[in-house]
């Protein structure tokens, strides 16, 4: 597997915690020097590990916003 190199540029927020302490976060990563894009995935508390996640440009963040935003009360789980 290929090597890939990876930068927090900066920590957004966490989502979600589990019992392990690993962390569901929002935060600005740079994969392989590019520029950085809006990342969601979990983490181990360290940052040295990752799970799988989707990283998101400026564009499709904006997108994401707008779609949570206008869901309706008929879109959620909770009854």
């Amino acid at each position: 597997m290929a090597e890939f190199k990876y930068e927090i540029t900066k920590e957004l927020g966490v989502i979600s915690e589990n019992a392990k302490g690993w962390r569901k976060e929002l935060n600005l990563v740079s994969w392989n020097d590019r520029e950085p894009k809006y990342d969601i995935r979990e983490w181990s508390p360290d940052h040295e590990r990752m799970g799988k996640g989707v990283s998101l440009t400026e564009e499709e963040i904006e997108a994401l916003a707008e779609l949570i935003a206008s869901r309706d009360e008929e879109d959620s789980f909770e009854e």
